[in-house]
């Protein structure tokens, strides 16, 4: 699909953006060349493909689920103003 200058400039006035004179006919066979390619994907028989979430057969590497962190809760409730059978208590803030 050719793109020409005048479609580029309208473009250009929906998106907001400015371009320059020049770089009209540059932009212009950019789209195009991204046009074509769009339509040459969308001609490719996919109809036996199944679908896939990664073009790569990958999986991701898991950690393994282990406590890393010795238990600090009573050296931090120690400090805090208010506790009350482990839990923080807070100023009411909605009434």
């Amino acid at each position: 699909m050719a793109v020409d200058n005048k479609t580029v400039i309208d473009m250009a006035h929906l998106a907001r953006i400015a371009v320059a004179e020049e770089d009209i006919p540059q932009i212009a066979s950019q789209m195009s060349k991204v046009l074509d390619l769009a339509e040459k994907m969308a001609a490719v028989d996919t109809d036996e493909l199944a679908p896939m979430a990664h073009p790569l057969d990958a999986s991701q590497p898991l950690r393994t689920d282990a406590v890393t962190e010795t238990d600090q809760r009573e050296a931090f409730q120690a400090i805090a103003p208010a506790v009350d059978k482990g839990l923080y208590l807070v100023p009411k803030v909605i009434e």
